[in-house]
């Protein structure tokens, strides 16, 4: 964790360092030169606490423990140090040190004549040698860090925003310096056309001493129009006549630098129109020595990338094939139908192009839930009939098919040991079992094991607790209906435990427990419609037995009328 808060707090650490540069400013009214004294104090207050970030990684490295290998680790301080010491010790220390800090106040105090620029020019070299430390700092623990990391994907990603942050950092870095450089081109400018004139003096360009008039300035060092045959600004005629090293307004002089550096970089420094001025020169050969080595590195990664991509795609295609063995294996192991393995084929092809893994060991969770239940029916069914009690019932049996869930167990792993809950019985689809009585005192085998294959099962003992008449007395109620007590359970009279990998079909305990719930309301649905059945047939026959005898009293009284009457 401190590792990766460590790189990306390197990484705001080496992007404060360019900022101390973009703290001279040209006053172009006075021909002088001040410094941004609010940017100063807010550089100045970031740089140390980077620097402290760097102190507490110091003493962490002392600290904590060491991994020289993959599995040795270094607990030890004097081996820790020791391994500290010889490595990254030097190179923290030199990235620590409060330089800009204490040399930028120092610099900018006096600025008077050629011992100025040669000032600026040694703060450029101190703080350019104290920021290839900090920024090969940075390096080292983005490289360990990824070094770690086993996923290549990840690693290219991390690659290509490595290779972008470098890009925004080296377009950082020249705009900075660009800017740099134009106020020492500006000012080199003022100090030979003072040499020239008479009554002029070079120590008066700092703002505070400036009292004098300098306007001769305009002419000698014009910028609007620039006049190259007086003096050539080169490439820093831009950052003059832009009015960039005379603003105090940060954000807008740093995104135009910065905006010069991207620029430049990108197109290698083919736009650069310089003088013959050797150090800006050199300059514009370095953005482009640098341009060119980023394009490479960026090349290198885009090729390691579409070299993994096509690995990948290589070791995908061969594991699909893998997997589609494997399951068609399977199928056959079960022998399944032509449809039905049509059908699984499909679905797998399907997930596998969608690179899910598939564990083919354990496939019914990745097919859907119809298929799954086809698949349940088939295998199971015929091992149901197996079952005395349900042969002759088929909707109890595909009661208790629905409620079936799919099991595996490893070779030599025991189901269910001897005194024991049976709290599941088991149709075994692949694999064998054994079924046997262990001595009480030592564990040992005390009698002759019994081998249950495919296409067999065992824990017919849950059913009969289940269905058995006798468990009415023990019913619990919930919810105001019957529900049998799984503290009731029978126990186990026999150890059973795999020979091979095993593959099959359990009813647990409370699955069972829903089935005889559901069975039992069932019975009792049935018995209620056939008694309210009897009901209505017998108030339809008392009905019509009303009414013949009532049309047996309306004849015989027609009758006896008629027989009156005569």
């Amino acid at each position: 964790m401190w590792n990766r808060m460590f790189v990306v707090l390197c990484t705001i650490a080496v992007s404060v360092d360019p900022l101390f540069f973009y703290l001279p400013v040209i006053n172009e009214d006075n021909k002088c030169l001040a410094l941004d004294d609010k940017l100063k104090i807010i550089v100045i207050c970031l740089r140390s606490v980077t620097d402290m970030i760097y102190v507490l990684n110091i003493i962490l490295q002392f600290l904590c423990p060491v991994k020289l290998a993959r599995t040795v680790i270094v607990k030890d301080a004097w081996p820790i140090a020791k391994s500290y010491l010889s490595s990254y010790f030097l190179m923290d220390i030199l990235a620590i040190l409060p330089i800009p800090q204490v040399l930028v106040p120092i610099i900018f105090s006096e600025m008077r004549g050629a011992k100025f620029f040669n000032k600026m020019k040694y703060l450029n070299a101190v703080v350019l040698f104290q920021y290839v430390p900090r920024v090969l700092r940075l390096y080292l623990s983005w490289r360990k860090l990824s070094s770690n990391d086993n996923n290549l994907a990840r690693i290219v990603w991390v690659k290509a925003a490595f290779n972008f942050f470098l890009y925004i950092l080296a377009s950082h870095v020249l705009g900075a310096f660009w800017y740099l450089f134009s106020i020492e081109r500006e000012m080199a400018c003022w100090h030979i056309a003072c040499t020239k004139h008479i009554g002029c003096n070079s120590s008066s360009f700092k703002c505070q001493l400036s009292l004098r008039n300098h306007t001769f300035l305009n002419d000698y060092c014009p910028v609007e129009p620039p006049n190259t045959t007086l003096f050539d600004f080169g490439i820093f005629l831009d950052a003059l006549q832009s009015g960039t090293v005379a603003s105090k307004d940060f954000p807008r002089k740093f995104a135009y630098c910065f905006w010069w550096g991207l620029r430049n970089l990108s197109s290698v420094g083919q736009n650069l129109q310089t003088s013959t001025y050797i150090w800006e020169t050199l300059f514009a050969v370095l953005i482009s020595i640098f341009g060119l080595l980023l394009f490479l590195y960026f090349i290198g990664n885009l090729q390691t990338y579409m070299q993994l991509a096509t690995q990948r795609s290589e070791d995908i295609i061969q594991s699909v094939k893998f997997k589609e063995r494997d399951v068609d294996m399977w199928i056959h192991r079960n022998d399944l139908p032509p449809d039905m393995k049509k059908e699984i084929m499909s679905n797998i092809t399907h997930i596998l192009k969608k690179k899910k893994d598939v564990d083919v060991e354990k496939l019914l969770p990745h097919l859907p839930v119809d298929l799954r239940k086809k698949i349940k029916n088939y295998l199971c069914k015929p091992l149901l009939r197996k079952v005395r009690m349900l042969e002759n019932n088929e909707q109890l049996l595909q009661m208790i098919c629905d409620h079936l869930k799919p099991v595996y167990y490893n070779e030599q792993s025991y189901i269910v040991r001897e005194g024991e809950p049976l709290d599941a019985m088991l149709f075994i689809t692949q694999g064998i079992v054994w079924n046997f009585t262990s001595d009480s005192g030592e564990g040992t085998v005390s009698s002759k094991p019994q081998c249950i294959e495919k296409d067999n099962f065992f824990g017919q003992e849950l059913l009969d607790w289940g269905f058995c008449e006798e468990n009415e007395k023990d019913k619990e109620f919930v919810d105001g209906s019957a529900s049998l007590n799984l503290s009731d359970l029978p126990i186990s009279t026999k150890t059973v435990k795999t020979h091979t990998k095993v593959e099959g079909f359990a009813l647990t305990a409370e699955d069972l427990r829903t089935v005889v719930s559901k069975w039992k309301t069932k019975e009792v649905s049935f018995i209620q419609a056939v008694w309210r059945r009897h009901q209505l047939e017998k108030k339809n026959q008392l009905a019509s037995e009303n009414k013949n005898w009532l049309s047996f009293s309306f004849s015989f009284f027609k009758n006896t009328s008629k027989s009156s009457s005569a």
